[in-house]
């Protein structure tokens, strides 16, 4: 067992747990933050993506240890008070989603991209090739690049 402390969506939390424990496991078993998704358990779906330190991460690659002294960001985390995150707004108004469940780790993945790269040189191309690591099961993708597209001019 092994003593963390992070901060999570703004909040210092501090627990007890097993040195083996993913930091999916402690968002959603520890915190109760059920929007980060477990999916393929093998890091390839991207259902799981949350920030750590501003930086996009597959939490079922990561030990919850390895993210002691982080910032760590998840869905719950990007809206502000009552309003969602430009992202957030825009896969809503451009229906980039069906089912739902992959909807939280391509938005976090979409924001940073965003940060990452800039609004204003996202094309179609670059965002599909740095959505590679996300799978949706339900859609072709077109309204999930026309939402990060749109998520990314309100970004700006």
């Amino acid at each position: 067992m092994s003593k963390v402390s992070m901060t999570v969506n703004g909040k210092t939390v501090e627990r007890e747990v097993e040195d083996r424990m993913l930091l999916v496991e402690f968002l959603r078993e520890e915190l109760n933050l059920t929007g980060t998704h477990v999916g393929c358990d093998t890091s390839q779906c991207g259902a799981c993506v949350v920030h750590v330190d501003g930086k996009a991460v597959k939490s079922c690659t990561q030990l919850a240890v390895q993210a002691s002294g982080c910032e760590v960001v998840t869905i719950e985390g990007l809206a502000t008070g009552g309003d969602l995150h430009p992202m957030q707004a825009a896969f809503k108004e451009n229906h980039g989603l069906q089912c739902g469940f992959c909807t939280p780790g391509m938005i976090m993945t979409a924001v940073d991209l965003v940060n990452r790269v800039g609004a204003g040189n996202l094309d179609e191309k670059t965002i599909r090739e740095n959505l590679e690591g996300n799978i949706c099961r339900c859609t072709g993708y077109h309204n999930i690049v026309r939402s990060i597209e749109a998520g990314a001019k309100a970004m700006a």
